[in-house]
């Protein structure tokens, strides 16, 4: 099934249809402020096999995750710790991802065993909107398979895994760019675990 919105101005009704979709287990494709994602409820165990079926990923490499704000995020893991929470409020929206503790219902696969999280909230209306009607936060792997490019336009998504997917919310072409950063703030000295569109520097700066 596929649902076409505006991407500055995304139909909630819409969007609502597509998280009913999710919400029962089904794997949505859907734009973010670089790529196109794949959404699957991460407390599904049954979805996320599905997830990494669809796109052939080996089950030790984590999933991360996207939410609608602070405040689900919150309400699903609990609150942030001081520096977490600083870079959260300096740079989300955006393209920085933040490693949290897995909270309980998460399902085993999401963090691979590791025991951790990777969450952001990023910079596009679609995104935001659905992750707030699916109830929490949602998986956000890119839209290709494992070992494939990653893609900012619908139409590749639609070609390469429009017949495993139940549904694409298709809002045109993706800004695309750099991944987002993704940091480690929980403990005495900030990690970077992967470089990307937020300058490591300024991540820094935001915590001195």
């Amino acid at each position: 099934m596929e649902f076409r919105v505006e991407a500055g101005r995304p139909d909630r009704r819409t969007l609502s249809r597509a998280a009913a979709i999710l919400k029962t287990g089904g794997i949505v494709a859907y734009p973010t402020d670089t790529l196109y994602g794949l959404a699957a409820s991460p407390i599904s165990a049954a979805a996320v096999r599905q997830l990494y079926r669809i796109k052939g990923r080996p089950v030790d490499a984590a999933i991360p995750l996207i939410a609608a704000g602070v405040a689900q995020i919150e309400a699903a893991g609990g609150e942030l710790g001081p520096a977490t929470r600083r870079l959260a409020d300096a740079f989300w929206p955006g393209p920085l991802t933040l490693l949290l503790p897995a909270w309980a219902g998460l399902d085993a696969g999401v963090h691979a065993g590791l025991g951790t999280v990777a969450v952001r909230v990023p910079g596009h209306p679609v995104a935001r909107m659905f992750a707030e009607l699916c109830g929490g936060p949602i998986t956000s792997t890119s839209a290709n398979r494992s070992g494939e490019p990653a893609t900012m336009d619908p139409d590749e998504v639609r070609r390469t895994l429009g017949a495993e997917l139940d549904a694409l919310i298709d809002a045109g072409l993706s800004p695309g760019g750099a991944a987002s950063t993704i940091v480690d703030a929980s403990g005495r000295v900030p990690r970077l675990v992967r470089a990307g569109a937020v300058p490591w520097d300024r991540v820094l700066e935001c915590l001195e």
